[in-house]
C-alpha cells in the first residue's frame, strides 16, 4: 500500500483515536504556561484531525506532514468546516519558511518514526528555531514499557464493514524499537476484497534522554507526565513533555 492509499483508510483505522484528550491537553498546558498563545504549529498533522479541533476552538494553526497525500485528506477537512488553517509538506527534521509561532505540538507518536538519534535531536533543533522566544512545546512519544512489553510479539486485528486488518509486531532492531507489519483487506465497490500491505518502524528512547536532548537543543523542561497528564508509572504507555525555549 502507497502512502495514497494509507491516507485514505487511516480515519477510518484511528477513529478511536484520543483526539479530543490531546485538545484537552493543549488548552490546559497553554493556559497554565502560555495563556496568550494563539499561533500553533501541528507538526505530523496527518489528516489533519486534532488541527482541525485546535482551529475551531479559536487557535491561528499552521499543519505540516511528510505526506502529501494525508496533507490532501486534511485540506479537505479545513474547507468543508470553513476554518483557516495553512498547511505545508515538510520534514520535522528541517522546518523551513514557516514563521515562528507560540507553541509546537507533535503527538500521536509522531516522534517515534524518526530512525535514529540524530534525527531526534535534529528535529528539536528545527522546533526550537520555530518557536517565538519562550515559546512552548508540546509532544508525546511511546514509553519504553509500552514498545517491549504491549507491542512486541502481539498480533492486534479487526473485521469492521469494508476493511479489515491484521497487525503484526515484532521487535525491531535497536533497543525500543519495534516493526510494524500490517495487512489490509478493502472491500470494493464490487463486493471483492483488495489486499495491501503496510511497514512501518517505529523507536523510542528513555525519558531521561528525551529530557537531555531537549535541554541540548535550548529548551527547559517544564513537566514530564504520563497518558495526559496522569502520574509516571512502571506501567504508562505514553510519556508527555512540556517544555519552554529558553
Amino acid at each position: 500500500m502507497n502512502y495514497e492509499q494509507f491516507a485514505y483508510l487511516y480515519d477510518q483505522l484511528m477513529k478511536d483515536a484520543p483526539y479530543d484528550e490531546w485538545l484537552t491537553f493543549t488548552k490546559e498546558k497553554l493556559h497554565l504556561y502560555l495563556p496568550e498563545a494563539k499561533e500553533l504549529l501541528d507538526v505530523g498533522c496527518g489528516t489533519g484531525e486534532l488541527l482541525l479541533r485546535l482551529a475551531k476552538n479559536g487557535y491561528d494553526v499552521t499543519g505540516v506532514d511528510l505526506s502529501s497525500d494525508m496533507l490532501v485528506v486534511a485540506n479537505n477537512k479545513v474547507e468543508a468546516a470553513k476554518v483557516t488553517a495553512k498547511l505545508f509538506e515538510q520534514d520535522m527534521r528541517h522546518l523551513e519558511g514557516l514563521g515562528h509561532f507560540d507553541a509546537v505540538l507533535t503527538y500521536c507518536d509522531s516522534l517515534n518514526y524518526l530512525p535514529n538519534e540524530d534525527d531526534v535531536q535534529a528535529a528539536f533543533l528545527a522546533f526550537n528555531r520555530s518557536l517565538k522566544d519562550n515559546g512552548l512545546l508540546l509532544l508525546d512519544v511511546h514509553s519504553c514499557y509500552k514498545m517491549d512489553e504491549i507491542f512486541t510479539g502481539q498480533i492486534f486485528a479487526d473485521d469492521d464493514e469494508n476493511i479489515s486488518y491484521i497487525w503484526k509486531v515484532f521487535e525491531g532492531e535497536f533497543p525500543y524499537s519495534v516493526e510494524h507489519d500490517l495487512t489490509f483487506f478493502v472491500q470494493n465497490e464490487d463486493q471483492t476484497y483488495a489486499r495491501y500491505e503496510e511497514f512501518h518502524e517505529q523507536r523510542t528512547y528513555t525519558i531521561e534522554q528525551y529530557k537531555q536532548w531537549l535541554e541540548e537543543a535550548g529548551f527547559s523542561v517544564l513537566e514530564i507526565s504520563a497518558d495526559f497528564g496522569k502520574e509516571i508509572t512502571e506501567i504508562s504507555e505514553r510519556i508527555f513533555f512540556v517544555a519552554r525555549k529558553k
